[in-house]
């Protein structure tokens, strides 16, 4: 009867072992995967704040184009700044001879 009960402690062993193994080598490489991926934030916390620093420099152009454009429109055309122009003025009629 010894050897039976052996027996499936031993497998009862290996089933767990095996179960605790698989276990701790994805503990181990979700830390590897933790640590690969912390060391390269500051890399991409960098990328990140030059993409934003990019973006910002085109709205700020754009925003000075708009304003620009907004003043332009608002100062007018130049044939209004020109001065009045000379109206005509009714010439007093002669009149006609016999």
């Amino acid at each position: 009867m010894e050897r039976p009960l052996l027996a499936v402690l031993l497998l009862v062993g290996l089933v767990i072992g095996c179960a605790v193994g698989s276990a701790y080598a994805r503990a181990r490489r979700g830390w590897n995967d933790y640590q690969t991926v912390k060391k390269s934030v500051p890399g991409a916390r960098r990328g990140a704040w030059s993409l934003i620093r990019g973006v910002a420099v085109k709205a700020g152009v754009i925003a000075l184009l708009l304003f620009g454009a907004a003043a332009y429109a608002a100062v007018g055309d130049d044939d209004e700044t020109a001065g009045p122009t000379p109206s005509q003025s009714p010439s007093p009629s002669e009149t006609p001879h016999r």
